[in-house]
């Protein structure tokens, strides 16, 4: 079998990232015909091409991104390597990537974080937003230790830690004229309330299109976005009502100022928050410690058990959900 050179194999990962030989040579700072010269004896070495080139530049072909996963993977495997030996002397170093979509940031910044961090003070964290999607490509080609996210596509390259039901919901002002409707919401019942949804491309709308179409019903948006931030602030304000899960708004709820209203729709509420990794990645000591604490603290908020704060139950328990579980 063929030796696999370490650095023709960063010269492949950076030519497919950057998307050109030129642009991953000025990156690494090398004569980019030598970078040239290298894949081209890597790919007379195979016996395979491995790059492709197009009109934007070029990408991996299925043998260069079979090398690919396999760099990635042998970067992520020493990085957990380091970190297990440096752990033999205690938990008192290590940093911990972390990607997760924007609704998590509230609930982690008010109390699952500081809980950690009391505990384990001298670790460092990166926590990056994305979109389901990139959230999910991040963690398979082990970007980020672990991933948070809501309703993610089938990925058999993921493993799921922690599943909890988190229906989407009818986010209103608690003074608004919807606050007081009994039973659960139609799609339809929305007509004539100036209303703000995500953007059509991300996961959460894309749930809601799927409704639209069972129900019949047809949304006509007035504000689209893609921030939760700004949905939040739009319903606040009392300028319309939106459609998400309960736990993006759950410190606007117990605060008094946000009401969650269920939906009639089974398809919103058949949808998951979920704390995941690569399958088979061996997870660093620190990853592992934030992941059984997370885990353990948004577990603990479906039995009332949690005391470090976490994303609200199955049901949205709390001041803010009039309706609970529907």
């Amino acid at each position: 079998m063929h030796s696999l050179d370490e650095r023709c194999l960063r010269y492949l990962a950076e030519a497919v990232g950057c998307g050109s030989v030129r642009a991953a040579a000025d990156k690494l700072n090398v004569n980019a015909s030598a970078v040239s010269r290298q894949l081209a004896q890597m790919e007379v070495q195979l016996a395979t091409p491995l790059i492709e080139r197009h009109s934007r530049g070029v990408r991996a072909t299925p043998a260069g991104a079979l090398l690919l996963d396999y760099h990635r993977r042998q970067a992520s495997d020493r990085e957990d390597i380091l970190a297990k030996l440096a752990a033999l002397k205690g938990l008192r170093r290590g940093h911990i990537g972390v990607v997760l979509g924007e609704g998590f940031i509230g609930d982690l910044m008010s109390g699952l974080l500081q809980g950690f961090w009391a505990r384990h003070p001298a670790l460092t964290m990166t926590l990056d937003l994305a979109a389901t999607n990139d959230v999910v490509r991040r963690v398979v080609e082990d970007e980020a230790h672990l991933g948070l996210v809501y309703n993610p596509p089938p990925e058999p390259r993921l493993r799921t830690h922690l599943a909890m039901p988190h229906p989407i919901r009818v986010l209103v002002r608690e003074d608004h004229p919807l606050a007081s409707h009994r039973g659960p919401v139609r799609l339809a019942d929305l007509a004539g309330h100036r209303l703000g949804t995500m953007h059509p491309a991300t996961g959460i709308r894309q749930i809601i299109a799927a409704a639209e179409q069972a129900e019949g019903a047809r949304l006509e948006p007035a504000l689209t976005t893609g921030s939760i931030g700004v949905l939040k602030q739009f319903v606040a304000s009392g300028t319309g009502v939106t459609l998400l899960p309960a736990f993006c708004a759950a410190p606007e709820m117990a605060a008094g100022i946000l009401v969650a209203l269920p939906l009639a729709d089974p398809g919103l509420n058949a949808v998951e928050a979920r704390i995941v990794t690569r399958l088979g990645r061996q997870l660093p000591p620190a990853a592992a410690a934030l992941l059984q604490h997370l885990a353990r603290g948004m577990a603990g908020t479906l039995t009332g058990t949690s005391s470090g704060g976490g994303m609200a139950g199955a049901g949205e328990a709390g001041r803010g959900d009039r309706a609970g579980s529907p």
